[in-house]
């Protein structure tokens, strides 16, 4: 049962770069017209980061946290 809910929680997460770098990639040409974004993609991911570096310590604990997580998902999705 944990095996499933991983498999299912890597999938989640691996769409959810994938789009997240669509996003990017599709605003980047278009500029802020990309009407079925919905918003400010590169704006919002800036403004992560900047509140991350706001924090001092505990952002910098917080970006190696996710830097890790996310690493790790990368890894295994090339290495299949």
């Amino acid at each position: 049962m944990m095996e499933r809910i991983t498999k299912v929680a890597d999938l989640a997460i691996n769409l959810g770069v994938k789009l997240i770098s669509l996003a990017i990639v599709l605003q980047v040409v278009f500029g802020h017209s990309v009407p079925f974004l919905g918003g400010n993609v590169i704006g919002t991911i800036i403004g992560i980061i900047h509140e991350l570096g706001a924090a001092g310590l505990v952002g910098l604990i917080a970006t190696l946290i996710i830097w890790r997580l996310l690493d790790d998902d990368i890894r295994k999705e090339l290495s299949e």
